[in-house]
């Protein structure tokens, strides 16, 4: 069952599998604005896209003490590899069982040239500093938007 959250309901929270071996909680990250985008796949061009805007603007995301957090149902592995290939300095939550984007809503039925099928919306959470949603955009163009969520990170 998918969820649907909107802005002022509290950030679901995880614990996954992260790039490196890792492991993180979302909850551990309390205190902090929270970036936490959705994307269907790693090393797509879209997707590398966001990321590698993602990137560019850590600087001015850090400048605010925000952390960004990219989720995918890829494996730990293909992470790997796309951090290594892009230079991606922020961590890549593997969500292969789908729960993560099952509890915010961004597994969604898809069409493409007719066929349906079930893929990742490519959607943005912004979380503040006690763990509740302040901004929610579905359905992202990347062209512009890493510029929208840092403004939005920015009045915060």
């Amino acid at each position: 069952m998918t969820e649907t959250i909107d802005v002022g309901a509290k950030a679901p929270d995880f614990t996954a599998a992260t790039d490196g071996g890792g492991a993180l909680s979302l909850s551990s990250l309390r205190g902090k604005k929270v970036v936490l985008y959705f994307y269907p796949k790693d090393s797509t061009p879209g997707c590398t896209k966001e990321a590698c805007g993602f990137r560019d603007a850590l600087p001015d995301f850090s400048e605010i003490d925000a952390v960004i957090l990219g989720v995918s149902k890829d494996s730990v592995a293909r992470h790997d590899n796309f951090k290594a290939k892009y230079e991606l300095p922020f961590t890549l939550v593997s969500d292969e069982d789908g729960a993560i984007c099952a509890a915010y809503g961004t597994w969604i039925e898809k069409s493409l040239y007719g066929r349906k099928y079930m893929g990742i919306d490519r959607a943005t959470f912004l979380i503040d500093e006690k763990g509740v949603l302040r901004g929610v955009w579905r359905k992202v163009k990347v062209k512009g938007h890493v510029e929208q969520v840092l403004e939005a990170a920015r009045v915060l």
